[in-house]
């Protein structure tokens, strides 16, 4: 019996779980998932608890429904990756395995930010897990105005649209209650632009900003929260006033990962950013945030990426090199406030674009645009990533970029 482990139980995990268990068979493969408990977080539902959107509750399941029958899912915090041996350590035991794919995602890390946790829950907060989200859900409920900064500490970081769309959110839920007259929004993050280098997707956001009256800085690397004067500093000597902190801070690979010697001193894995491929280990691929490969840390990357993993491991299981077929493909909803959202489609070497997806002309959703559909697009999406994504069924959407339906202006 060969022997394939999977550590974690993300939607990169579970996805190509479910993928490989309906292409092998169970008399000669077997499966493990393993992961420290039994709480599936969809992720993007975490912007929207802030603001009352939807609830905490509302976007946790349990992991194990979701992954199929005929494979093994252990609950046991992974120890370490003896890769020279083969195999997986965790609290309670140990697994061989032939083959490995590692998908532990990436973590929160404030302790690695200067001042911050002298703030940390008290004046700063972050929307990236359940319990941090939930924590600002109270601050911003009760906040009677001031400034909110909105800043990224630095790159890289999960899903790299989701500041600008929280402090477009912040917008639309002030306005709503009737205060926005009081609130200064200021976006700070690290990027020469408000997001990635998108030369067509940054004129789109700016204008969106400025007409909401939201103040961008712009290559801004955080040095230091001064919790006792309320600003924050970059290296520059730059500061800007807060008093209400939302923050990204540092993000870091699974420690497991650096303790068993798998990362190059970035927290991450090394990986072929065409074959998935861990760089330094011929049995090992590598998924989601888990990887160092340049593009986005998001759920729609895991999901494409899932469908590469499995067609090069099916290959070299049957004997062939794994192909270098990834291209970095992303696509993401960019909420603009309750009801509207932007579209971005987007790989490597290629910039979001104007145009329709998925199909040409029909659309429906509207790449680079406001509109209402994509806002039902974005909602759709949750329920596709529980009955479609997850349980490893077949998309229409292929997972590398193609160009039908975009087009270099509006």
């Amino acid at each position: 019996m060969k022997k394939i482990v999977i550590l974690g139980a993300g939607t990169g995990g579970t996805a190509i779980a479910n993928k490989l268990r309906q292409a092998l068979s169970r008399d000669e493969w077997e499966i493990t998932v393993i992961d420290r408990d039994d709480n599936h977080v969809y992720q993007p539902g975490l912007l929207f608890v802030p603001f009352g959107i939807c609830t905490v509750e509302s976007i946790i399941k349990s992991r194990k429904k979701y992954i199929s029958g005929g494979i093994n899912f252990v609950i046991d915090p992974i120890t370490r990756v003896n890769h020279e041996r083969n195999r997986v350590e965790t609290k309670g035991g140990s697994f061989d395995y032939d083959w490995l794919i590692i998908g532990t995602g990436c973590r929160l890390a404030p302790e690695e930010n200067e001042g911050l946790m002298d703030e940390w829950g008290k004046n700063a907060f972050s929307f990236y897990t359940p319990e941090t989200a939930e924590s600002l859900r109270h601050a911003i409920a009760g906040f009677k105005g001031g400034k909110l900064v909105m800043n990224v500490a630095e790159i890289p970081f999960k899903c790299p649209v989701a500041p600008i769309e929280f402090i477009f959110l912040a917008d639309w839920y002030f306005r709503e209650k009737g205060m926005r007259d009081k609130v200064q929004l200021h976006l700070a993050t690290p990027f020469p632009q408000c997001m990635p280098n998108w030369p067509k997707g940054r004129v789109v956001m700016l204008d969106a900003a400025r007409k909401k009256d939201i103040s961008i800085s712009t290559g801004f690397a955080l040095q230091e929260v001064n919790k006792e004067r309320k600003y924050i500093q970059n290296y520059a000597g730059e500061r800007i006033d807060y008093d209400l902190l939302v923050i990204v801070p540092t993000n870091q690979g699974d420690q497991v990962i650096s303790e068993s010697g798998l990362d190059d001193g970035s927290t991450y894995v090394p990986t072929d950013k065409h074959t998935l491929k861990a760089l330094h280990h011929k049995n090992i691929y590598v998924i989601g945030d888990a990887t160092n490969i340049p593009t986005s840390k998001a759920g729609s990357v895991a999901h494409y990426e899932a469908e590469v993993i499995t067609h090069n491991l099916l290959s070299e299981i049957r004997g062939k090199a794994p192909e270098p077929i990834y291209d970095g493909h992303s696509t993401c909803f960019i909420v603009s406030e309750k009801g509207k959202s932007y579209l971005v489609d987007f790989n490597y070497d290629t910039e979001p674009l104007f145009g329709k997806y998925p199909l040409p002309v029909i659309g429906p959703f509207s790449l680079l645009r406001e509109t209402r559909m994509n806002w039902k697009g974005k909602l759709g999406f949750e329920w596709v990533y529980w009955n479609i994504l997850l349980p490893g069924k077949r998309t229409m959407l292929p997972p590398t970029m193609t160009m039908a339906g975009k087009k270099q202006e509006p």
